[in-house]
This record gives C-alpha cells, structure tokens and sequence, in this order.
C-alpha cells in the first residue's frame, strides 16, 4: 500500500459475495465493463454485476436469445433488459434476488450451456 492509499476507504461492490464462489476456478476474470463487474469463465462472459441506478441495479445474465424462455421459465424474476434485452436481468429489487443471484452465479460454475457468451473481439487500437 503506498502513502496515497493511506486514509482511503476502499469500497466493496455489494454484489461481491456472488462472485466470490467464482474466484476459486482457474478460468474466472472479473473485468470492468461499462460501469459493472463482468464474470467470465472459460473466456465466456457469463453475469454482469452492477450497482447504480435502475435499471442498472442487479445482475445481468449473459445468454443467448435462445435460452431466454427457459431461463424465464425457471427463475420468473428474469426478463429482459430494458436497454440491453439480448440479456436478461434480475433487479435487486426482485423478492428472491439473494436466491436466484445465488443459483445464477452457482449455475454459471456449473457451466450450464444456457449461459454465457463468446466476447466480440475488441477493436484495434493504433499505437
């Protein structure tokens, strides 16, 4: 820690301890991505964390239009995105956040086939 650091409060992102299960595989990468915590296993982007203003406020689910209906079908608290519906959220105002966030980011370790998806690669950056 250097002398800059001294006296600063670090914050703890209030969706950590659903990541936290995650860390222990040799594939996890938390990133920054747009203002939330990105998950990825296996170079799959699989939950997205966030913690502002709704309707960024809970977790993105990384999935494939696809699988959608049978995520929706299991967990009723999904739906789509109001900005980003190629992805389903559950706001943390839901009644069973901690439940179903928890089965999410324990189904994501499982590697269930209904989520996650293959990053785009990033544009070049000229040097």
């Amino acid at each position: 820690m250097g002398k800059d650091d001294l006296g600063r409060v670090r914050r703890i992102h209030p969706h950590a301890w659903l990541w936290e299960p995650l860390q222990g595989d040799p594939t996890f990468v938390l990133a920054a991505m747009f203002g939330t915590r990105a998950a990825y296993l296996d170079g799959k982007l699989m939950l997205c964390f966030s913690a502002h203003e709704e309707p960024w406020r809970g977790v993105l689910v990384c999935t494939e239009r696809g699988h959608q209906a049978s995520l929706v079908a299991e967990f009723p608290a999904l739906s789509p995105h109001p900005i980003l519906p190629k992805w389903l959220y559950l706001p943390e105002s839901a009644d069973d956040f901690e439940r179903v966030a928890g089965r999410l980011a324990a189904l994501a370790l499982e590697r269930d086939p209904r989520l996650g998806v293959v990053p785009k690669p990033g544009r070049k950056r000229k040097g």
